[in-house]
């Protein structure tokens, strides 16, 4: 979720380019805005920086331990394949 240092940024920049003559509502803008913004960033099911972060970095620690279990079956099958082939014969042309 967005923090709410954040969401007053966003208000007021929002509310600092309104035109000159709705100064007076500037600050009902500004709340009515802020809220507006907060409930539906509430609605997104949105992730924090750091909660993206620790996901990505556990995605690259099962990725890699996936990629070592991969070349150790291509390893295991490899062997067994040389050890279920026929042995070749010394005759030749």
């Amino acid at each position: 979720m967005l923090d709410p240092k954040s969401l007053d940024d966003v208000a007021r920049r929002v509310t600092e380019s309104l035109p000159a003559g709705l100064g007076p509502f500037a600050e009902d803008v500004r709340r009515n805005l802020r809220a507006a913004v907060a409930a539906a960033l509430a609605r997104m099911d949105l992730v924090t920086r750091e909660e993206f972060e620790v996901q990505a970095a556990l995605l690259a620690r099962t990725r890699e331990k996936l990629d070592r279990l991969e070349a150790e079956v291509a390893r295991i099958e490899a062997g067994r394949l040389a050890a279920a082939a026929p042995p070749e014969t010394g005759s030749g042309p």
